[in-house]
């Protein structure tokens, strides 16, 4: 995505264009400007999502911005509805050219490159395998050429297509009007410069490498840049598809998209809500965890709001509907995670800004080199022999090669350690980053309620609280009932219970071994007319103040004592923040918990910043307040609630045991799902943009070093097609470097 440095007004309507043709951020930049040169327009491009995102006055329309975008030579057209087709894989046609042109190169290059082996006709065969390479295999760079041209710009396309060209170009010529095509010709294996002029000479395996190098390149970008839209169909999938809706006393399932406003439907327990409303009848325990970040189950009855996609956990309940479609607190995020990433800053690729200004160099000093030595009495054999040289000498094979090898390599590691990372863009965002907001629930914690405390009041025996609470809570499906339950197993056996029943919004109680035991909030216990003493008041008082989650258990027409349960930290995450610290990064603690228990849990681990109770859009809000200080920010987090916010920051890692909503809203996906893997995720992304940097810069200094001999006509076929060799070799030998990468919790750590 490229900005424009113009502020805009608020145009009132919006659209999306899907944008086809584009081959680097160039391209974008090139259509953004265009359509923002139009009148009560304001646009943003996103080279990596391929989409453009458009608000225009009411005199524009969108056949106007679709002309536009073609005039500029791409393509454009309103994204495709959505279908239950499956969609066909846009990356067949590259993985097809390039293995085809692969298959077509090999003997290509090993023939040119072995004496030994070049037979009668030798050219002739490698003429008819690299056609085919040169013209088909590189289409995609010449199209891309042409369309530059068109518009009086030069990117990498515009050099690969040139120098391509040119070597096959004159290999033609050579075969078929200089000595090249006579039976016996060899390329002899010489390492001295001499002058030649070039009417024995071919090029042809100098013009199918590299087309093969930068295809392969451009496949692993692509493919790196599949599932950029896939944030967005995972977060409307979490909605429920089916709803049981009252209608004349009678229940009708029907698809949720037929829903209206004012509609009554039934949500039995472990079901999901099927839009935004508000509860009519029944009360229950509802989780919200994946849209809010609470991890504690909210309780709601007659007259509370409720969210679509959230999953009732306790009793049945009766909603009557107030938002559907469109306007549902889910479709809302999923509004907010596309604007987060339409408006995310762009990174271009490196090798395409070098390009930038080496292309049109190359161009220059190729026409000169022709002038000069025409100018000079040479012949135009020798001539075009120079100033092809130069334009062959140029061909980026290790520039092509320099990012993909280093991301195959990284990646590759990353995935044995438990970090997955999306492209090259990530990469550099990592360097920048000087700031990490880290998410509570199931980032910094473990993402589930765990029993941490049993305080028996005076008198009372730990072991029999734990057991006989224990059993009651293990008929309740609710998650601090099975905290307790759990918790009360470890120490043996649960004791079977008769005359269960589940009082919404208050506990639990049941008979066990003859004892009606109650097990739940202390007013439960009070409305029963059971004494709560103030040790155990205080005993609560405490336990809530520490951020935990207090319960109270009696019989027997007294209190005996509290059980205490809460999302517990990870065990690796107090030596993960200081190891982010380490790196450069102040972490700040933000979750959608109240501020006692986030403030705990951020002692805990050694964090002082901490915002809480932030609703899914404020997360948004916070990280953009950052970024405003003029911070770089990094966010770690797993829910459906962090999605907004992970692809708002400028680097975001998501745990790989949340939701897909998550992981495809991130740059970076932690699959070993502690912190730890966020250091280790940090730490890679930046030795692999180190090395892609310093493959770029050998890379870019073989072809300055390699130009002047060029030009002054002194680099024969075989020392140039040996240096290339040479050039490529080292760059990703330097990427295999990435292979002995090692954790950071790994004394022999990189």
């Amino acid at each position: 995505m490229t900005t424009t440095g113009r502020p805009l007004p608020e145009a009132p309507n919006r659209i999306e264009l899907a944008i086809g043709g584009m081959t680097c951020a160039a391209c974008a930049a090139r259509i953004e400007k265009k359509l923002n040169r139009m009148d009560g327009v304001s646009a943003t491009v996103n080279y990596a999502t391929e989409k453009a995102t458009v608000r225009y006055a009411d005199g524009v329309t969108p056949d106007d911005l679709i002309e536009t975008v073609q005039k500029t030579g791409y393509q454009a057209a309103l994204p495709a509805p959505p279908t239950a087709e499956p969609a066909a894989d846009p990356l067949e046609g590259p993985r097809t050219r390039l293995w085809v042109s692969v298959a077509l190169s090999v003997p290509v290059v090993l023939l040119a490159m072995v004496p030994a082996w070049q037979f009668d006709y030798w050219q002739w065969l490698s003429l008819t395998l690299a056609a085919p390479v040169v013209v088909w295999g590189g289409l995609p760079f010449h199209r891309a050429a042409w369309t530059n041209l068109r518009h009086g710009a030069a990117t990498m396309d515009t050099l690969v297509s040139l120098g391509t060209l040119a070597a096959f170009g004159w290999s033609l010529w050579a075969l078929f009007f200089g000595d090249a095509g006579m039976p016996g010709m060899t390329h002899p294996f010489r390492l001295d410069i001499t002058r030649t002029d070039g009417a024995g000479n071919i090029y042809l395996e100098a013009a199918a490498g590299v087309t093969v190098f930068i295809l392969a390149g451009r496949y692993f970008e692509a493919r790196s840049k599949r599932t950029a839209g896939a944030a967005l169909r995972a977060l409307l999938e979490l909605g429920a598809k089916e709803v049981a809706v009252l209608r004349d006393g009678v229940e009708t399932l029907i698809p949720v998209e037929q829903l209206t406003v004012g509609d009554r439907f039934v949500v039995r327990p472990g079901e999901k809500i099927a839009t935004d409303g508000v509860v009519d009848e029944g009360s229950s325990a509802v989780d919200a965890s994946m849209l809010t970040g609470e991890s504690v189950p909210v309780e709601v009855g007659p007259g509370d709001g409720v969210v679509g996609a959230t999953i009732n956990a306790g009793g049945r309940l009766i909603v009557s509907a107030t938002r559907v479609g469109a306007d549902t607190q889910l479709a809302r995020m999923a509004d907010l995670v596309e604007q987060a990433q339409s408006g995310k800053a762009a990174v271009q690729r490196l090798a395409d800004r070098i390009s930038g200004v080496f292309v049109p160099i190359v161009i220059t000093l190729a026409v000169g080199t022709l002038g000069w030595w025409l100018g000079n009495g040479a012949g135009p054999t020798a001539a075009f022999t120079a100033a092809v040289a130069v334009l062959i000498i140029a061909c980026p094979c290790a520039l092509g090669l320099a990012t993909p090898t280093a991301l195959l390599v990284g990646t590759g590691r990353g995935a044995q350690l438990g970090v997955l990372i999306k492209g090259p863009e990530v990469l550099e965002s990592t360097r920048r980053v000087d700031t990490v907001v880290l998410d509570k629930t199931g980032t910094v914690t473990s993402g589930r309620m765990t029993l941490v405390d049993v305080v028996p009041a005076s008198g009372e025996d730990r072991a029999e609280l734990l057991r006989l609470a224990g059993a009651v809570e293990a008929a309740s499906e609710h998650p601090i009932a099975r905290a307790v339950a759990a918790g009360a197993s470890e120490a043996g056996p649960l004791t079977p219970v008769t005359g269960f029943t589940n009082l919404e919004g208050l506990g639990v109680t049941g008979t066990v071994d003859g004892r009606v035991v109650l097990v739940g909030r202390a007013r439960l216990l009070r409305a029963r007319e059971i004494d709560v003493p103030p040790e155990v008041e205080r005993a609560v008082s405490e336990a809530e103040a520490a951020g935990r989650t207090a319960i109270v258990a009696g019989w027997d027409g007294r209190a005996r004592g509290v059980l205490a349960v809460a999302d517990v930290v990870r065990p690796t995450s107090r030596a993960a923040v200081a190891r982010l610290r380490a790196l450069g990064l102040t972490p700040v603690l933000l979750t959608g918990d109240n501020t006692t228990v986030a403030r705990a849990i951020a002692a805990e681990v050694g964090i002082d910043e901490v915002i809480a109770e932030v609703l899914p859009a404020g997360k948004v809000d916070v990280v953009k307040r950052l970024q405003a200080q003029g911070r770089s920010v990094a966010m770690v987090g797993d829910g459906v609630n962090d999605a907004p916010a992970l692809a708002q920051a400028d680097l975001g890692l998501a745990m790989g045991t949340g939701t897909d909503v998550a992981i495809e809203a991130s740059d970076l996906t932690l699959v070993r799902g502690d912190l730890d893997a966020a250091v280790d995720a940090i730490r890679l992304s930046r030795r692999t943009l180190g090395i892609i940097r310093g493959n770029l810069f050998w890379a870019f200094g073989y072809n300055v070093a390699a130009l002047p001999l060029a030009a002054a006509g002194l680099l024969n076929p075989m020392i140039a097609g040996a240096a290339m060799a040479l050039s490529s070799v080292f760059v990703v030998a330097n990427s295999l470097r990435l292979r002995r990468f090692r954790p950071a919790a790994d004394d022999r750590g990189l």
